[in-house]
This record gives structure tokens, C-alpha cells and sequence, in this order.
């Protein structure tokens, strides 16, 4: 995208701050996964309580170290995962996933799936199944560190999106993309 995708302007908010906007109307608490090189660019929107930096003890990049670098200073925490460049999420999806995660405490994930493959980037992760995964990194049982390869080392629940809704799942990696909204 040659730019971080959070802080890219969509209107009047960044889409750091949309995401955080949609996920204030859970009434959760929210925190922000940076790596060390955005934190500076995003104290600037965010109050730095909110900003965790990636932990410097995972030799991991991606999604996943800031997961657990979040995880690790929360460790007793579920965790709503909410990727920033999935700008066309809506709250009532947020809120669906938050229903099945009240109803089936039995699985340690909850994500939608798109035409049969996981959106693990719109999720939520108990406490206890990142416990295991950070556990299965330190030990060097995690030899890939994607986020679907994560869910197949958890008990995963998975909710099959209905064709109305795929459109909130589009991400964009583009600029050409991005002119498209």
C-alpha cells in the first residue's frame, strides 16, 4: 500500500479510529497492536494506555505477534480481534460473533469463515487458547505462524458467512483497491 493502512483517512477518522469507533460500541476495552516503528505515528491519534507495542521476546512478525503481544500483557483476557484495513465492517457483525461467543464457551476461537476459509483477523480468541499457542511458540511446536495455521492447533469455532455479508469482509491491500470505495 506503500503507507501504514491504519492511519489512511476514510472521511473525517484514520481506520485505526473507525475500527476502535465500531468496537466503543461494544463497551469493551480496547487496545491497539503496534509494532515498535508505529508507535510514535499512532500516540499522536491514540492515548498511549491504549498502544501496545509488539514484545520484543517473539521472533515472530504479523498478525500473530501482535496477538500475543497483547495476550502476554493481558494474559487473563478474550481477545476481540479486529483487523484496521477491513474498513466496511459493521457493528451487527461484531456483535454476532460476540453472540456465539456467549453461547459456546466450549471452543477457544470464534471466526467467520468466507467460501470455507477462515477471516481470522475478525475474531475472538480466549484467553486459554492463546495461553496454549504462546506456550506451543516457546517451545517450538508452532513451526508456522499464520493465523490459520493457529487455528488448527485450538478448538476453533466457526460461523459460515451468509453471501450479504462477504462484502464487510473485503480488505484492501491496494491503492487501486482503495480507490474502489
Amino acid at each position: 500500500m506503500g503507507a501504514d493502512k491504519g492511519l489512511l483517512k476514510s472521511h473525517a477518522n484514520t481506520w485505526a479510529e473507525a475500527a476502535v469507533n465500531k468496537l466503543k460500541t461494544l463497551s469493551i476495552d480496547i487496545k491497539i497492536s503496534v509494532n515498535a516503528n508505529q508507535f510514535a505515528d499512532y500516540s499522536k491519534v491514540f492515548p498511549v494506555e491504549i498502544l501496545i507495542a509488539d514484545n520484543d521476546s517473539l521472533k515472530i512478525k504479523g498478525p500473530l505477534c501482535g496477538i500475543l503481544s497483547v495476550h502476554i500483557q493481558h494474559p487473563s483476557q478474550d481477545l476481540l480481534v479486529l483487523a484496521c484495513d477491513m474498513p466496511l465492517i459493521e457493528t451487527e457483525i461484531l456483535e454476532e460473533l460476540l453472540t456465539y461467543y456467549r453461547l459456546h464457551s466450549d471452543a477457544d476461537a470464534f471466526v467467520f469463515t468466507n467460501d470455507n476459509e477462515p477471516e481470522p483477523l475478525c475474531g475472538i480468541y480466549k484467553a486459554k487458547g492463546l495461553t496454549h499457542i504462546h506456550h506451543l511458540y516457546k517451545t517450538g511446536h508452532l513451526p508456522k505462524h499464520s493465523m490459520k495455521n493457529v487455528l488448527e492447533s485450538i478448538s476453533a469455532f466457526f460461523l459460515p458467512l451468509s453471501p450479504d455479508k462477504k462484502k464487510f469482509f473485503s480488505n484492501f491491500n491496494t491503492q487501486a483497491e482503495l480507490n474502489s470505495l
